[in-house]
């Protein structure tokens, strides 16, 4: 369940940014749902939804740390709900680490394809954005409550 939800993930968003790339053209809006989804080509040398303005290849290293980390303990993880998290991260997480690793301007400098927007000057994001953020938050409220990383209740 774990690396299926992590492929699962790694593949929507690597499709999606290949037909984003094909058929967009860079930061040329394209409405998609009235005014609160839009469609913009954007290549992006920072973090997550733009954030962080250290080279690209401290985010490579990180990302492939993360990568291997949840690769290591994931699998461990004992309930579904951990599982799916993990894999969610995972897959998120991948998904970048791919454009990092192999687009313009070339490793491990890549620019991470993003091409989602909304409104309210929220930063254009993809698949592997919300991955990741879903999953942390998801992840955040489960350890406030008590929960143990990979576990049941204490």
């Amino acid at each position: 369940m774990f690396l299926g939800i992590a492929i699962f993930i790694v593949l929507a968003d690597q499709v999606t940014k290949f037909l984003a790339v094909t058929y967009l053209k860079p930061y040329e809006p394209i409405p998609v749902f009235f005014d609160l989804l839009h469609f913009t080509l954007a290549f992006n040398s920072k973090a997550a939804f733009s954030l962080g303005a250290v080279g690209t290849w401290v985010f490579t290293i990180l990302s492939s740390l993360a990568a291997f980390a949840l690769l290591w303990f994931g699998p461990g993880f004992r309930t579904k709900s951990w599982l799916v998290l993990a894999g969610c991260a995972l897959g998120g997480v991948t998904g970048n680490l791919v454009d990092r690793l192999t687009r313009y301007p070339g490793f491990p400098n890549g620019h991470v394809v993003d091409f989602i927007q909304i409104p309210f000057n929220f930063p254009v994001f993809n698949i592997a954005d919300m991955a990741i953020s879903i999953s942390a938050a998801l992840i955040s409220i489960k350890v406030i409550r008590g929960e143990r990383i990979g576990g049941k209740h204490d």
